[in-house]
């Protein structure tokens, strides 16, 4: 009997009905092995030496493997192909305590790959498992080095990351040009032309008009002008199909489709690659089998026709350090279209736009016949464009958007009708705020991160409280998540500098290719790092940062309120703490509702630290009452309790024990 151990439950069961009765195949539920939580857990003074532990919730795996490993005759590993697996793969072997362990990798979970990988095992790659313990100890010295900086000069419960902190610097930076932008006016002047029944705009080609005297100026020298055409450009066009997708592609795709945030669109293709429907699904190559391309071939062959087939192999390059040995993802079988597999909505989609993408990446370019036309009236050119689809191609299978324009039969030196002329105000606009699609598109451009850690690091800057989504899913920095950036970049540069953090993913290729070492990466960071930081904590004052006088009187001691900076924002608090302990909100929001447990205060509106909304007393913590729902000022009719308004519209009573309830149309 052979054992095999792998991740996810989900991917042992899809392995056991491929391997049959010989192998018994367990999971160990992803890592085993991590940091103590509650130290720094890096030898510094011993080459970095990381102390491990077992986390209580792996214990009890880790003790059945070991019992199911001493009856195996031979132990396989066949944890994911990337750093993170094969740093897996090595913890294994450690807690396991296994001599000569056997490990295979594949692209796909297929009875061909399966057979094809036990046929090649080989040792588990230390370069791999280096470069990721690197990461791992370098993320771990900022977060546990800078995070009690941040509780000490600002507020408890901070944290610094080294890779997330670039990302809040990014989305700072932008708001700060979106705030810093002032508008410049321009004007266009479109023709509108008639020829026959047929009516067309042309766009005037001159850039720089700036104001709406310029753009007169322009109507009153067209006035009385001939518009004749000066050249007809009539030719076909191509658009070739877009590249199967990469972990990053596909999470900006999925967002612009179905707005699934990058974590979800990585939980739903962990599924999908774990039952065997597609190729692995972290990867930055866009790298195909020649035996899915032959199969793509067939397919489209037989389900479209010979035309649709671009008539030879499409094969993509990756642009910058992929590893090319490995695939773009893709269904592991090109004939299972997605009407033919069941799942659920999610997965459906997914499994859907991963097909289409990989199918029309093989197939026929799109064409169009395009026209451009150059209409010249005195010194002035105007210029129109038509473009009409002639052949979908690639388009028949992964929809695009294109914009139809047909122009009128047109030919030179032909005099036109001009029907009026359009001048049109236009103001430029600041740079939007980052999507989640855009804002990993930046990050893969810049270097910072890769394609695993896409989706860890915007999941956790939010959770940190960092940045948010406003209300048309767009990140906006929080008041704190400002406040640290701008902490980190004026004493921390190198912490927020953006190709100080692409040089260290390249140093960590480095490693996994074997041409760098680990130790050496992590002194050569440590050393200015510590040095830094130990200057600023003398230099940097807390209450620069967390404390703004006002002319405003504490309530209850009469001393002045000053405006303080905490974990969740900025609120007025009573410079005589800790003797007292007075808050108020910035934008207190009064209800003007008496408070009904101690009858001194009002009732106003709160936020939790989650920023969910309740009602509660402004006089807390001397009154504790409080309410979810919002209140009106109206007494209950039977227990003289409050009333208040739930989400299905109705009035009720805020005693539990009351019954009353009525319509808020009554």
């Amino acid at each position: 009997m052979k054992l095999v151990v792998v991740e996810s439950p989900t991917k042992s069961k899809t392995l056991q009905t491929f391997l049959g009765p010989g192998y018994t195949v367990r999971s160990c539920f992803g890592h085993i092995r991590d940091l103590p939580k509650d130290e720094l857990g890096v030898d510094i003074e011993n080459k970095f030496k990381p102390k491990y532990v077992i986390p209580l919730k792996s214990k009890k795996i880790i003790w059945n493997l070991k019992n199911e490993a001493q009856k195996a005759k031979t132990t396989i590993l066949a944890t994911d192909e990337d750093r993170e697996g094969e740093a897996i793969a090595w913890h294994l072997s450690q807690v396991l305590d296994l001599k000569e362990p056997q490990r295979i990798v594949f692209h796909e979970i297929t009875k061909s790959a399966i057979e094809q990988a036990l046929k090649n095992p080989r040792q588990i790659d230390m370069n791999l498992v280096d470069s990721q313990q690197a990461r791992r100890i370098l993320d771990r010295i900022v977060g546990y080095k800078l995070s009690p900086f941040l509780w000490k000069k600002v507020a408890r419960g901070l944290s610094a990351g080294r890779v997330q902190s670039v990302i809040v610097m990014l989305v700072v930076k932008r708001e700060k040009e979106i705030k810093d932008f002032k508008p410049q006016e321009y004007w266009t002047i479109e023709a509108l032309f008639k020829k026959q029944e047929n009516e067309f705009k042309a766009l005037l080609v001159k850039k720089d008009i700036k104001t709406k005297k310029e753009a007169d100026e322009i109507t009153k020298d067209l006035d009385g002008a001939e518009y004749k055409v000066d050249k007809v450009d009539k030719k076909e066009t191509k658009k070739n199909p877009l590249p199967p997708f990469t972990t990053s592609t596909l999470q900006q795709e999925s967002w612009k489709r179905f707005r699934f945030p990058a974590k979800f669109t990585m939980s739903i293709a962990q599924k999908l690659y774990e039952k065997g429907h597609i190729t692995y699904h972290r990867t930055d190559s866009v790298n195909l089998s020649n035996l899915s391309l032959s199969l793509a071939k067939k397919f489209i062959e037989t389900s479209y026709s010979k035309e649709y087939w671009a008539g030879f192999f499409r094969k993509y390059k990756s642009k910058g350090k992929a590893q090319e040995a490995h695939e773009a993802i893709r269904p592991t079988f090109p004939n299972r279209t997605p009407e033919e597999i069941k799942l659920d909505k999610n997965q459906q989609q997914l499994y859907d736009l991963i097909w289409r993408r990989f199918i029309a990446c093989q197939m026929a370019q799109a064409l169009f016949d395009s026209t451009s036309v150059e209409i010249k009236a005195k010194k002035h050119i105007f210029r129109a464009f038509g473009q009409i689809l002639k052949f979908d191609g690639f388009l028949k299978v992964y929809p695009m958007r294109f914009e139809e324009n047909e122009l009128p039969e047109i030919n030179e030196n032909e005099v036109l009708e001009l029907i009026k002329l359009i001048p049109s105000q236009h103001f430029t606009q600041p740079p939007s705020r980052y999507s989640e699609a855009s804002l990993i598109k930046t990050m893969e451009q810049n270097g910072i991160g890769r394609p695993s850690t896409y989706a860890p690091i915007l999941s956790t800057i939010q959770q940190r409280n960092y940045i948010e989504k406003n209300e048309q899913k767009k990140f906006c920095p929080t008041e704190i998540g400002t406040v640290i950036n701008n902490l980190l970049v004026e004493h921390f540069p190198k912490i927020v500098d953006i190709e100080f953090t692409a040089e260290m993913e390249e140093d960590l290729d480095e490693i996994a290719q074997g041409k760098e070492k680990w130790v050496n990466i992590c002194k050569d960071f440590y050393k200015p790092f510590e040095k830094n930081l130990q200057e600023k904590y003398e230099e940097v004052d807390k209450k620069d940062i967390t404390e703004k006088p006002t002319e405003k009187k504490c309530p209850k001691c009469g001393a002045s309120l000053i405006i303080r900076l905490g974990r969740f924002g900025k609120f007025y608090a009573c410079s005589a703490f800790p003797k007292c302990k007075y808050t108020e909100s910035l934008e207190k929001k009064t209800l003007g509702i008496k408070c009904p447990k101690c009858n001194k205060g009002e009732i106003t509106e709160k936020r939790t630290r989650t920023k969910k909304i309740f009602y509660g007393c402004d006089q807390f913590p001397e009154c504790d009452f409080a309410l979810w729902d919002k209140p009106i000022n109206e007494k209950c009719p039977e227990c003289d309790a409050l009333l208040i308004e739930t989400k299905k519209k109705q009035i009720k009573c805020s005693n539990k024990d009351c019954q009353f309830r009525k319509n808020m149309v009554e």
